[in-house]
């Protein structure tokens, strides 16, 4: 039971069936088992044209932004609203730049194509492109997967924005903890089918077994889910490359250090070395002055 105005946050295990979900959600899939409502219809029981009618009224944001190349950012978040609507094309230029402000993106990338984004940049354009016709189900698969934590919390961001529209309702497919925290009004987790016991719900809560396993069980999503848990919500430690870059660096120059110190053992107890060392001057032979034999007494015998 989804209500109106929640964020729901599906989290699980890749290949327990998110993505399938999504898709049974919006009526891609239909379910072997149960059934799914929107406003208290049956999309099972929907013909194709009622199906395509109700899909206005979702919004989509892919994993992969899933844009079309050979569109401009501009004709890609216009798509659906020349799909779906005649309105005159300077008022879909007008809410074209509207979206693109509210996602955050220069309007100069309004005619580059898709290739010349980055990811996070064409994550932002199919927010975009979900939110044009003012859908009232906005759904997210994965949507900081393959982003860095910055712009990750952005994202997050985004996501809380567009959930602060009226009437806005959120499903955020992600495998992300710190994701499923921070824009999560409510969180289920996703069992694999393929390991339920007779008997078994997928869908299970916090609490049980199967969602402590799946916090502190490492792989899951780009960092070990327990570790995460020992940060303040919102809190970028334990994932910040530059900690990472630092700790890499430190541990190369503990094995310099460790190698040079090797190196100068072997180097004091080598003869020649001895001879060298100042340290160790004098255990072996008296220094030249000692002896008559400076540079002082070779002047004297020369003259």
């Amino acid at each position: 039971d989804l209500r109106g105005g929640d964020t729901l946050a599906v989290i699980g295990e890749s290949g327990c069936g998110k993505t399938v979900l999504l898709k049974t959600m919006i009526g891609l899939v239909r379910p072997s088992q149960g059934t799914i409502r929107f406003e208290g219809r049956d999309l099972a029981a929907m013909g194709d044209r009622e199906l395509a009618h109700l899909r206005t009224r979702y919004g989509f944001v892919f994993q992969g932004a899933a844009l079309f190349d050979s569109y401009t950012i501009a004709d890609n978040v216009a798509f659906p609203l020349h799909e779906h609507t005649r309105l005159p094309a300077d008022e879909v230029r007008r809410i074209v730049a509207a979206l693109i402000d509210e996602v955050g993106l220069p309007r100069t990338v309004l005619e580059k194509k898709p290739v010349q984004l980055s990811g996070g940049m064409r994550k932002r354009a199919g927010l975009a492109r979900a939110l044009a016709l003012d859908p009232q189900l906005v759904l997210y698969d994965e949507p900081t997967t393959g982003l860095d934590p910055i712009m990750s919390d952005v994202i997050n961001e985004l996501i809380l924005r567009a959930g602060r529209r009226p009437g806005v309702t959120s499903v955020v497919v992600t495998h992300d903890m710190n994701t499923a925290r921070k824009v999560a009004d409510r969180v289920i987790m996703l069992y694999p089918a393929s390991r339920l016991r007779p008997g078994e719900p997928q869908v299970v809560f916090s609490g049980t077994p199967a969602a402590h396993e799946f916090r502190r069980c490492p792989g899951r999503g780009r960092r070990h889910a327990g570790a995460q848990e020992r940060h303040p919500r919102g809190s970028r430690v334990g994932r910040d490359p530059r900690r990472a870059r630092r700790r890499e660096r430190d541990r190369r120059h503990r094995l310099l250090r460790a190698d040079l110190s090797r190196r100068t053992a072997a180097h004091r107890h080598h003869p020649a070395g001895r001879r060298r060392d100042p340290a160790r001057a004098g255990t072996d032979r008296a220094p030249p002055q000692a002896r008559g034999q400076g540079r002082g007494a070779c002047r004297r015998r020369v003259a």
